[in-house]
């Protein structure tokens, strides 16, 4: 059996295998036991009892994180040419619509959010093989198609993110940097998670918060308890 190494003995006798932490404490924990020598991202990971193969079960929504991701979002703004100042002035990386149509369709897609107009879906919509598989095409529901794209651009920019519950019952998202105050850590994860509470179908029976573990990028999941973010 291979020794331990130094990072690896510290996480072990850091980290109390199969133990839930109350929320606060895994965002301490969490940055204790990262030893990146990088700016990790955090992860968090929420196990629900669903069945995502049910329509009538399946969890999607948006939330804005109180203290943003700490990435640099890349926004596209697919807009008519009156939205253009606007959406630029909001913080949006590139701005157009004929043009980067073209772009997409020669397979460029180097961006995380597309937002765009309703007026300009029919334009959008024949680009959904290119763009679905990367998660990338524009959806009402995550408010990515509005009229109001310079305040879709500035509430991305500022951390709202969306997300969807996986074909295993998951819902996954980044919600930080290792490098954010243990308390900024906390109050993210936990406005994640009482969104997803607020999502609960109704078609849901019994548990519906399963797990919920927390992260940073190469380092072990901590288990925390559910009963103490609800």
């Amino acid at each position: 059996m291979s020794k331990l190494t130094k990072n690896q003995k510290l996480v072990a006798d850091k980290v109390e295998a199969g133990k839930a932490y109350s929320l606060k404490e895994a965002s301490e924990l969490v940055k204790e036991i990262t030893t990146t020598k990088f700016d990790a991202s955090l992860d968090i990971d929420v196990r629900l009892g669903v069945d995502p193969r049910k329509a009538n079960q399946m969890v999607r929504g948006v939330v804005s994180l109180p203290h943003g991701t700490g990435k640099v979002t890349r926004v596209l703004c697919l807009c008519t040419p009156d939205a253009e100042a606007a959406a630029k002035e909001a913080g949006a990386d590139y701005v157009g619509l004929d043009e980067y149509i073209e772009k997409i369709k020669g397979g460029w897609t180097d961006v995380d959010v597309i937002i765009t107009m309703p007026s300009c879906m029919g334009k959008i919509g024949p680009l959904g093989r290119v763009l679905g598989p990367r998660g990338l095409m524009p959806n009402p529901k995550s408010g990515t198609v509005t009229m109001d794209v310079a305040k879709a651009v500035k509430e991305v920019k500022q951390g709202k993110i969306d997300f969807k519950v996986d074909k295993a019952g998951i819902v996954h998202a980044s919600i930080g940097k290792v490098s954010f105050d243990p308390e900024k850590i906390y109050e993210n994860a936990k406005e994640f998670v009482q969104t997803i509470v607020k999502l609960k179908p109704a078609a849901a029976k019994g548990t519906y918060l399963k797990s919920i573990f927390i992260s940073s990028t190469m380092s072990r999941g901590i288990k925390v308890d559910p009963k103490s973010v609800e």
